[in-house]
């Protein structure tokens, strides 16, 4: 078996649940049509199943490798970015005026979540390539745009993002690397970053890393770090490629999972970079490329879900094992009762996670022109990343069980899904630190984009109850206690609400695919495989917000109760 792009999940999304059409409608993508989309969404999809799919198995066993100072790449990568890059697809959200497609994010999100499931090694490396791309179009001079865009763009150059340091961790603020003025506006890079994901490879013709440094006059902490363009090759003034510049791959760090994708320590010697931005604003300007890395992070959760309940899907049709509950002959394992409700699990949550995903990208294409759509996609973000990787892990963990004994052996592919997705929940932002943005800065403005989120599923549910009243009724009753949940964690002091954030956040994403799933139903008018899958998440899934919300009344106060000799026992 092996992986098929669900097209037609992104097409019925599109058409009703997410409000897609508004974004065709608006001026910034009035260029784009229904059927442009469609046709984009059917190449990404034969792309993703019939050449990048393949790879994913070869990937993981045949990891990438550092070879006398040189990352050597798993069997058929290149080949396949090669045509990742000839299909634009690298710069499929990049402006027209640098030589990228200027599609909506959402559609990128789309095409980001084929990838992923396709072979989420891979797919790291245009994922990367987009936010740099991001990052300079918004904050670098004309004079780096021009050097750097056009190649980034078409996949001649990659692009990387270099943040983390050895001991600083999550604490951007703690890093050491030094910048220092060159006096010809060029400055000198030293120190060394870790996990930098596809840091180098055997095939493009320069990396561009975007690093992160003190100047000797910097502040400490967040304030006084500046980003820095640092590339391996230095190009020339006409853009041809010059000297190799001063920086190495020390080493490839040895992961659980994502073994085809080369993640690197780098040393930086005096290297030469440019500023990106201004000095002393270089979180203000990663932060362009990390927050759409967060919405690509929580698809590469999808991918790995949707792919991992295909795999299962196929294994409990096929596998026979004991007699059939239902008294269907030859029947395979799926006819048994909890296999069966664990692939409705997979299915319903992978659903809820995509469509998370792209209603955060609906709300950020609407944003460029619509500040309450700005404010709402700025709220999805954290949930989207955290709710969507988590769900890739836990669909993954569950598909292994599906094969049961089978699941546990290399060979069947199962576990590379679960080894595969577990780190993203870790990176572009841990889960726990998402949940405390959402409660934190996502909640400064007394909670008006939230609370309209909640109107929105309530006004949708109440119109709901003349076709479904049942699961009309369920679902408005969530948003409700969602309600009192959210304006309980407005009175919290910030650390209690820390204490609260990650069960507040699955509550949150519980109630928004109750939401979904009913649109879902209505959709399809009230009989079918949706909304059989909807009346299974409604009765079984969604109530599960009630037990988290009982959370939110607690606060830290509990937790902090348990001193560290307690947790000794």
């Amino acid at each position: 078996m092996t992986y098929r792009a669900p097209v037609s999940d992104y097409q019925f999304i599109f058409d009703h649940i997410v409000d897609f059409s508004a974004v065709l409608n608006s001026e910034s993508f009035s260029d784009v049509d229904q059927d442009t989309v469609l046709a984009i969404l059917e190449e990404a999809g034969k792309l993703a199943s019939d050449v990048i799919a393949p790879l994913d198995r070869g990937g993981d066993l045949n990891p990438a490798q550092l070879v006398d100072g040189v990352v050597k790449t798993s069997p058929g990568f290149a080949d396949a970015l090669g045509q990742v890059a000839e299909g634009g697809w690298i710069g499929m959200l990049a402006s027209p005026d640098n030589g990228g497609m200027g599609l909506p994010l959402t559609v990128g999100t789309a095409v980001n979540d084929m990838m992923s499931g396709a072979c989420l090694a891979l797919s790291l490396y245009p994922l990367m390539c987009q936010g740099q791309i991001e990052a300079l179009e918004h904050h670098a001079s004309d004079d780096l745009k021009a050097v750097y865009l056009p190649k980034l763009v078409s996949g001649e150059w990659c692009g990387t993002m270099n943040l983390t340091e050895p001991g600083a961790g999550s604490d951007v603020g703690a890093l050491r690397t030094k910048a220092e003025r060159n006096g010809d506006g060029s400055y000198s890079i030293t120190g060394q970053k870790i996990f930098i994901t596809w840091g180098d490879n055997d095939f493009s013709e320069n990396v561009c890393h975007l690093v992160l440094a003190r100047l000797p006059d910097g502040a400490p902490g967040t304030k006084g770090i500046s980003l820095f363009m640092v590339p391996k090759v230095i190009p020339n003034e006409d853009g041809s490629l010059g000297e190799k510049n001063s920086l190495h791959v020390v080493s490839l760090e040895h992961k659980l999972g994502i073994h085809g994708s080369p993640t690197c320590v780098m040393e930086y010697d005096g290297a030469k970079g440019w500023l990106v931005g201004e000095e002393h604003q270089g979180m203000k300007c990663m932060f362009t490329m990390m927050n759409n890395a967060r919405l690509g992070v929580g698809v590469q959760g999808v991918g790995i879900a949707e792919a991992a309940t295909q795999k299962a899907l196929a294994y409990a049709q096929d596998r026979v094992q004991g007699k059939s509950p239902l008294g269907n002959e030859g029947a395979g394992i799926i006819d048994h009762a909890d296999v069966r409700r664990m692939l409705a699990t997979m299915r319903a949550d992978t659903f809820v996670a995509r469509s998370i995903a792209l209603a955060c990208g609906v709300a950020l294409d609407l944003g460029r022109t619509v500040p309450e759509q700005q404010a709402r996609g700025a709220f999805l973000i954290p949930i989207a990343k955290a709710f969507s990787t988590d769900i890739g892990h836990e669909v993954a963990q569950t598909g292994v069980q599906v094969h049961g004994g089978m699941g546990y052996i290399e060979e069947t592919g199962a576990a590379q899904y679960a080894r595969d997705a577990r780190i993203t929940s870790i990176y572009e932002g841990t889960n726990g630190i998402q949940a405390m943005d959402l409660v934190g800065r996502k909640l400064m403005d007394g909670g008006e984009a939230a609370f309209a989120l909640l109107d929105e599923i309530e006004t949708f549910a109440e119109a709901a109850r003349a076709i479904l009243p049942k699961r009309a009724i369920a679902v408005w009753n969530s948003a409700e206690t969602l309600r009192e949940g959210l304006e309980t964690v407005l009175t919290l002091p910030m650390n209690d609400r820390f204490g609260v954030a990650v069960p507040f956040l699955r509550a949150f994403a519980r109630v928004l695919g109750g939401y979904f799933h009913l649109k879902a139903a209505i959709a399809e008018g009230g009989d079918g495989p949706r909304s059989r899958l909807a009346a299974f998440y409604i009765k079984r899934m969604l109530p599960e917000h009630r037990a988290l919300l009982a959370q939110v009344r607690l606060g830290a106060q509990d937790i902090y109760a348990l001193s560290p000799e307690d947790l000794t026992v």
